[in-house]
């Protein structure tokens, strides 16, 4: 049994945010229903994608545009504790499976909508992808380049994280009070906030924050990150491990007026070594070091496979663990079933 054993979400959303939210709540015991369209969910397309953000739930084929694939869907609704959408604002409502709607029949529930820009606001009708909610959210930098096909959806990710949260936590008040809410959680939303907890840097470097917070090219080619902020013993051990004894004993504040000075004494020694060669001393000396992996490399690491997060989920407990990767369902695998009592 799971966290959320017993917990009955009704699924209508499509591609990566809403499903990846979703299989969070089911990885912990909840009981995902998929509405797919006629013809299924487009993204089954590509299964490689698909597959590893749909599992442990069951799926039903509805068209929301016909009478009756609407009324089974609200029938649904009806016995579902938690209903998440995605679609751009204003078409759950055209569609007849608005908030007001659903929320009119079932009270308790809680009503997640996930869309970019979220439901009102001069941006709400704007269509986009992760890369535009990113970059109104000030979450590139200056010198953003075109994203690689691999690259990490972060506005898609970090919204998908946010929902689960917030269904749950609208899941405890509902249980409690007997009334549930509306979420109206925007992508953009989500990255804003987290670039407004960040100051702004007052002027720029050329180097990191600090001296020793950075990512250092080797010799051969890779990269490897460096975590130093204003510990003396971390920067003390990175310096010893370096061979830049001479700089071990400098204070955080002074550290701060040399950043350049600095950074760029430990970059010309990292730059002298082979990746292994520098995680080797700087592991050694307990300094906070890691390499920039590929995702095969990062697949392939003994601290991720031992603690089964990458195909498994990212959340770990000792008395109610999450679910093991599990199976896709096949579309509309579960056609005429309900809520499992």
């Amino acid at each position: 049994m799971g966290l959320l054993d017993g917990l009955r979400v009704l699924d209508l959303t499509m591609w990566r945010p809403g499903p990846y939210a979703t299989q969070l709540l089911a990885q912990l015991g909840a009981d995902v229903i998929k509405v797919e369209p006629p013809g299924g969910e487009p993204m089954r397309m590509f299964r490689s994608h698909f597959d590893l953000l749909n599992q442990h739930k069951r799926s039903v084929e509805l068209d929301l545009k016909d009478a009756e694939g609407r009324a089974r869907c609200l029938e649904l609704a009806e016995g579902a504790e938690v209903f998440v959408e995605g679609f751009r604002p204003g078409v759950a409502d055209r569609l007849g499976v608005g908030h007001e709607v659903v929320r009119a029949l079932n009270p308790r529930l809680v009503y997640c909508s996930i869309s970019g820009y979220g439901a009102e606001g001069p941006l709400a009708m704007v269509p986009g992808h992760d890369i535009n909610y990113r970059a109104y959210a000030a979450a590139m930098t200056e010198d953003a380049v075109s994203p690689d096909a691999d690259e990490l959806p972060v506005a898609d990710m970090s919204a998908a994280t946010m929902a689960a949260f917030a269904i749950t936590a609208g899941v405890l008040k509902a249980r409690a009070g007997g009334v549930g809410d509306r979420i109206d959680l925007g992508m953009a939303d989500v990255l804003a906030n987290w670039v407004g907890t960040v100051p702004t840097a007052k002027q720029r470097t050329g180097a990191g924050p600090v001296a020793g917070y950075g990512v250092y090219p080797t010799k051969d080619g890779h990269k490897i990150t460096l975590g130093v902020v204003s510990e003396e013993r971390l920067w003390a051990a990175s310096c010893e491990a370096l061979g830049l004894g001479e700089f071990a004993g400098v204070p955080f504040l002074e550290r701060l007026g040399r950043v350049r000075e600095l950074d760029e004494a430990i970059a010309g020694v990292i730059g002298g070594l082979t990746r292994e060669e520098a995680l080797e001393r700087l592991n050694a000396a307990g300094a906070p070091v890691a390499p920039v992996l590929s995702r095969d490399e990062m697949i392939d690491l003994d601290h991720f496979r031992m603690r089964g997060v990458v195909e498994g989920s990212p959340v770990r407990t000792v008395d109610h663990p999450p679910l093991a990767p599990g199976v896709i369902a096949e579309l509309d695998e579960h056609r005429g079933q309900g809520w499992l009592t």
